[in-house]
């Protein structure tokens, strides 16, 4: 088979739905292409301006958030500390396996301009790859207003005079100039903003763990497990008996995925913007997961183990004197002053989501406009190689914080969090589809061998988290049909993004009239690789000059 033959993508009636200035998606076009904008024959350009740390902090500063700082208090207060902690490890599984099947799809072809949704089009369906696309950029708009909202909580621990309405528009304004400058200033940002965060959750574990074992300066004594005996490490939840105890358990998953969800995309979406992609997105991807390991999985045992699930300053949709666990238990302990540098510093850590929210909300629906799946508009891009125009109409979206003026901050946290978690989802099942889809390709063309960057258990271990995906979708929002639970915003909450994803595509597939799927003999894993490998091939790794150098190249 030619590259002419395995570079065609079957084509239904309106096939003008293909069409771009160079003549038909899938065919002569995207040979010798080095990005998508050339693929497409429309927007502009993106400049390579991340480096490894860039993309390392970018991925970490997007999943290390307002999920462990304050989302996890609410998990806690709901269930008890046991279900927590091991809510954060069983997620941390399913984000391993989404970081490996994305890590090993952009490494082999880390074009300028990629976005999941072209790989989507590319390696399964094009209508499949519109509703992902649109979902994508949903998520993350909404996940913007997420972390506005989770800023306004935390100042609120203040009890400033200044109304949530100038937090907000701060916030808003602070992340929107961050992203509209040039990329580079941008990875700089969110390098020092994530920095931040990862020292203060190395010493909050540190300290956690001091408190624990007896270290507060109040009479608070050796606290050991005291807290999992009283009041519990497990709050049955809905029922009693071991039922109760597993849908705690089952209910804590769910809220995790709030933490995690998108943070693997960020590393994916970054690394048609990254120098020397071939060596450093596998840096960063092997590195992402054993960092959450050590951040979510101490931090969410020390949680559980310096504040009792009871206690009333715990996120709740009936308080708005919300705050997170940590400033709670550093406040118990006794220890005056620090409890307001810590809420300082978790600040910090929203801005810094938020950042990085925004920048791959706008890389996508960029990608989008290039793909045709969107306005061309959104193509456009500044002489900096920024798409302004996708920066600012994701950022729009983010005003929604605003509702945080009307009602309580902790009850709108909650819905966003809901509603990008369930859009999550259904990006975290396609993303396995698409690099299942693509794995078959490679085995189908002999090129399995090829692959700059493979990881261990597959294609088993993605069968299985699809499987555990799938289920959390669909229970997503259990919780509302018992009746003493029912809510109606609750419920368009958990579930409304998935009417909204089917319309998307079986819109698009009855407009557009594509097939199901690409054949798999059709699909194409050869356009762009040989130009990538060329680019990959100039790349020399920096040689460090002693001791230090060789520590620092290490880390960054």
């Amino acid at each position: 088979m030619n590259r002419h033959d395995a570079a065609e993508i079957e084509k239904g009636d309106k096939a003008q739905y293909y069409e771009s200035k160079s003549g038909i998606h899938g065919d002569q076009p995207i040979l010798g292409a080095k990005s998508v904008a050339e693929v497409e024959g429309r927007g502009g350009e993106t400049q390579r301006g991340l480096k490894s740390r860039h993309i390392q902090f970018l991925a970490l500063g997007g999943a290390i958030g307002t999920g462990l700082f304050v989302g996890s208090g609410g998990i806690l207060a709901l269930v008890g500390p046991a279900p927590l902690f091991m809510a954060y490890l069983s997620m941390m599984i399913v984000v391993w396996n989404v970081m490996n099947n994305l890590a090993e799809v952009v490494t082999y072809l880390p074009m300028k301009g990629i976005t999941i949704p072209y790989f989507v089009k590319r390696f399964v369906d094009p209508s499949l790859a519109f509703a992902v696309g649109w979902n994508y950029w949903y998520a993350y708009a909404i996940l913007v207003a997420a972390e506005a909202t989770a800023g306004a909580i935390l100042l609120d621990y203040w009890s400033t005079p200044v109304p949530d309405a100038v937090w907000i528009t701060i916030f808003l304004l602070v992340i929107l100039f961050l992203n509209i400058v040039v990329v580079g200033i941008f990875g700089e940002a969110e390098f020092w903003f994530a920095s931040i965060k990862f020292i203060t959750i190395m010493g909050l574990i540190i300290l956690g763990f001091v408190i624990m074992l007896g270290g507060s300066p109040n009479d608070q004594g050796r606290l050991g497990f005291r807290y999992w005996n009283n009041p519990g490490a497990f709050t049955p939840y809905l029922v009693g008996g071991s039922t109760g105890r597993f849908l705690a358990y089952w209910a804590a998953f769910v809220r995790a995925g709030f933490a995690f969800i998108t943070s693997p995309e960020l590393i994916a979406l970054a690394a048609g913007e990254t120098i020397a992609p071939r060596r450093n997105i596998p840096k960063a991807a092997r590195r992402f997961v054993w960092r959450l390991a050590i951040f979510y999985g101490f931090g969410s045992f020390i949680i559980g183990v310096i504040v009792p699930s009871t206690d009333n300053r715990l996120l709740s949709p009936n308080s708005n004197a919300s705050a997170s666990p940590f400033v709670i238990g550093i406040a118990r302990a006794g220890i005056k002053g620090l409890n307001h540098v810590i809420n300082a510093a978790i600040l910090t850590s929203a801005w810094s989501a938020g950042n990085a929210f925004l920048f791959s909300g706008s890389r996508v629906l960029y990608g989008m406009a290039l793909g045709g799946d969107a306005p061309r508009i959104f193509g456009r891009t500044n002489r900096n190689g920024v798409p302004w125009v996708a920066v600012l109409a994701t950022w729009l979206i983010g005003l929604l914080a605003f509702l945080n003026v009307s009602n309580t901050g902790a009850q709108v946290f909650t819905w966003f969090s809901n509603i990008s978690t369930i859009s999550g989802f259904i990006a975290w099942i396609v993303v396995m589809i698409t690099y299942i889809r693509f794995r078959r390709a490679l085995v189908y063309h002999n090129l399995l061998h090829t692959l700059p960057f493979r990881t261990h258990f597959q294609p088993y271990f993605v069968y299985f988290v699809l499987f555990i995906v799938s289920l959390l979708t669909l229970t997503n929002g259990f919780q509302v049909f018992f009746p003493s639970k029912w809510s109606a915003a609750n419920f368009l909450a958990a579930y409304i993004t998935l009417p909204i994803f089917v319309v998307l595509y079986l819109g698009h597939k009855l407009w557009f009239k594509t097939a199901w799927a690409i054949k798999v003999h059709n699909i194409d894993v050869i356009s762009g690789k040989r130009e990538m490998d060329e680019l990959c091939a100039l790349d020399a790794e920096p040689m460090p000059k002693n001791w230090l150098q060789r520590a620092w190249f290490w880390v960054a």
